[in-house]
């Protein structure tokens, strides 16, 4: 009973409980509904391209979609979504919650622009957007031709007289020589880079862009300077000198003196332009012997540093031998050891050709890229610089030695540069079958040996029209795609800019010797072979390519 009677009391009191619930529950009205949940964006398109931060080549007219789980409070769009620099309207699609953006007019090419979705954007049941969106969009270039298409022979004559202007125009005042760059110190005059540049001389000779008068009078400027100015080490010429003055401009702290492989491009200029000039009057025969004077006075023998079985790049007065670096494997160099062993005042001996060129681990390959093989140098070739410098003169059709046939390694290496950039492995946006060669130029912001290896989506004009002769389909479509496409872009005052990227909308404002004139003298050497036929033939130059074991047609 007593159990009984206690159950009885707890059940009241629990009923006592449910009823008082009860009727708190009734006196506050319904429960609040919970909020709208926030939300974040699912996906986005550009051009069809799914969640790509950073868009290169978008249309000029993109498509941009954004995806939501939600449908999107439309109210909120116009303060929420902007696109940076640029109108828009929206298209509203399956049920609010897929956004089409178009740009309310077309955008311009080669320019940037960026699409923003910040967390003002509200759903329709009231949920925030919780992590904002940066889209960049990097608009492509504009394929439409940007001067009228004229022959290719009228189009090869143009890009070589305007790019003459460099060395003409551009040239020191004083001393004939060619400038450094068109955006340095004026008073810097580069060695080498004049020597490519007095290479040119001939060609616009030939091709009337100046007179012969003309070009045997800036010969006779350049020559007296060279002879009775400029300051030379051992017969050998710095890297830069003061264009007024002569004085020797130091390259690098230590590189204060002759640079070896700079006066042998300066030689085969002033070779090449003795071959031209061979009138029989006192003013063309008193060049040829200046030439001569200055040709037979470069002691390449010295550069042996005590006699060694090598060359050396440097040397200087004051450090002598510090800079330490020596001519060998294979690079842009092979005129180098050529002259030397051509000079009858100081020439070297084949052991040194045989012991220091040619004995560099980074000589010979062997293997094959792309399915061309490549006898000499570094895997896929190095920068194009190296098959073009040695053979602005020395022309490689038919070139054998022991170690390569040069036919083959000039041409496989421009066309495994080329289909490198084809291929695109990294992905830059521009490179293409019109848009490629890699070797040494400006960059954004400094300078670089640009390769296969050392790729950072920097395009130098020079590096493919300066193989004409060696892949002349591939590089004609690319000298057409940097002058119809790009011309209102790279298309300036000296020919094409040193170097453009269309990935980073870099232009280069510079032009380089080194760079402009391979370009007039390789197109010529495709045309005419001109400079070929005139440095080969050089008594010296013969008797210095048998001495080193080279075979070619009239040695």
């Amino acid at each position: 009973m007593r159990a009984l009677k206690m159950r009885k009391i707890l059940f009241a009191v629990l009923l006592f409980h449910a009823v008082l619930i009860s009727a708190c529950r009734k006196g506050s009205g319904p429960a609040p509904p919970s909020p709208a949940p926030d939300f974040s964006i699912n996906s986005w398109e550009v051009d069809g391209v799914t969640n790509r931060d950073d868009n290169k080549g978008t249309n000029v007219n993109p498509g941009i979609r954004l995806y939501f789980p939600a449908a999107i409070d439309r109210a909120s769009v116009a303060s929420a979504i902007a696109l940076h620099t640029a109108g828009y309207r929206v298209n509203y699609q399956n049920g609010d919650s897929t956004l089409v953006i178009q740009p309310t007019s077309a955008l311009s090419y080669l320019s940037n622009y960026k699409l923003t979705v910040s967390n003002t954007l509200k759903s329709k049941d009231g949920g925030s957007l919780i992590f904002p969106v940066e889209i960049k969009l990097q608009t492509g270039y504009d394929a439409s031709d940007k001067f009228p298409v004229i022959s290719d022979s009228a189009l090869l004559d143009k890009v070589q007289q305007q790019t003459f202007k460099y060395f003409w125009d551009f040239g020191h005042p004083v001393s004939g020589l060619a400038r450094e760059r068109s955006n340095g110190d004026n008073e810097v005059v580069t060695s080498g880079g004049s020597g490519f540049g007095i290479m040119a001389i001939p060609v616009a000779v030939s091709r009337n862009f100046i007179t012969r008068a003309d070009g045997l009078a800036r010969m006779q400027k350049i020559v007296d300077f060279l002879k009775n100015k400029a300051v030379k080490v051992k017969g050998a010429f710095p890297h830069w000198l003061n264009g007024s003055t002569g004085a020797i401009i130091p390259f690098s702290a230590n590189d204060d003196g002759a640079d070896l492989v700079e006066t042998s491009y300066l030689m085969a200029g002033l070779l090449a332009a003795r071959q031209y000039f061979n009138g029989a009057d006192a003013d063309e025969t008193a060049l040829r012997n200046d030439i001569n004077a200055l040709w037979n006075a470069v002691e390449w023998d010295w550069f042996r540093n005590g006699g060694q079985n090598v060359l050396y790049w440097h040397y200087s007065d004051a450090k002598q031998w510090i800079m330490n670096l020596l001519v060998q494997g294979w690079n842009e160099c092979l005129i180098t050891y050529i002259l030397a062993a051509s000079s009858s005042t100081h020439g070297i001996p084949p052991s040194v050709y045989t012991n220091g060129w040619a004995s560099g681990s980074s000589f010979l390959n062997g293997n094959n890229f792309y399915g061309y093989p490549l006898p000499l140098g570094p895997s896929l070739g190095g920068p194009l610089f190296f098959s073009h410098y040695s053979f602005l003169g020395i022309n490689p059709n038919g070139l054998t030695d022991a170690y390569a046939n040069y036919t083959t390694q000039t041409t496989n290496h421009s066309l495994i540069n080329y289909e490198y950039c084809k291929a695109n492995p990294r992905k830059w946006y521009g490179y293409s079958e019109n848009c490629w060669g890699l070797t040494a130029s400006d960059i954004q912001d400094g300078y670089t040996a640009s390769s296969p290896a050392n790729d950072i989506g920097t395009i130098a004009p020079t590096a493919a029209i300066s193989s004409l002769p060696y892949a002349p389909a591939e590089s004609m479509k690319a000298l057409k795609f940097f002058y119809y496409t790009l011309g209102d872009k790279i298309w300036k005052d000296y020919g094409f800019v040193d170097a453009f990227s269309l990935h980073d909308l870099w232009f280069a404002n510079s032009f380089l010797a080194i760079d402009q004139g391979p370009q007039i003298v390789m197109i010529e050497n495709y045309r005419s072979g001109l400079l070929w036929n005139l440095l080969m033939s050089c008594p010296e130059v013969k008797a210095g390519l048998r001495s080193l074991g080279f075979n070619a047609p009239g040695l």
